[in-house]
């Protein structure tokens, strides 16, 4: 799998996400303060990596920040985009399955690397929920990006 990575700062949990993805076999394409001479915002290189995930150069992303909290804002402004800022393993498995989130937030300030780690198993163990509901809601959201005007 392509997973797009953007972080705002070099923070080790930020470079420990990159080893780990990468030691689960997957392709990843870096953004932000992890790719050197690139904008380290964490508006610019969250909708960066999100825009990976919209256009089909990624399968993910992971987009961080000291909070998660504006990384995961900037990437939901991306139509296509659901992202989920997750804290804990439940709410990543939750966000994966009932949200079909295919952008994960994470937090620099909190995450520490046991956690990344239980975070990323349930992330990548959990698979989008086929209940009928489920799939409303994300097709509701869905609509909702189709509704908003084109900047």
């Amino acid at each position: 799998m392509r997973i797009s990575v953007s972080s705002d700062m070099d923070e080790p949990v930020a470079r420990a996400l990159v080893d780990r993805l990468r030691e689960r076999g997957h392709e990843v394409i870096t953004h932000g303060a992890l790719r050197p001479g690139d904008d380290p915002q964490w508006a610019a290189c969250s909708e960066a990596a999100a825009r990976d995930v919209a256009e089909g150069r990624s399968d993910q992303a992971v987009v961080c920040c000291w909070t998660g909290t504006g990384a995961s804002i900037a990437a939901n402004k991306v139509p296509g985009v659901r992202a989920a800022l997750c804290t804990d393993a439940y709410t990543a498995d939750g966000a994966r399955r009932w949200n079909d989130a295919n952008v994960l937030a994470l937090g620099l300030r909190l995450t520490s690397e046991p956690l990344l780690g239980e975070i990323l198993d349930a992330w990548f163990a959990a698979s989008p929920s086929e209940d009928a509901e489920d799939r409303r809601n994300v097709a509701r959201v869905g609509r909702l990006d189709s509704a908003r005007p084109t900047a």
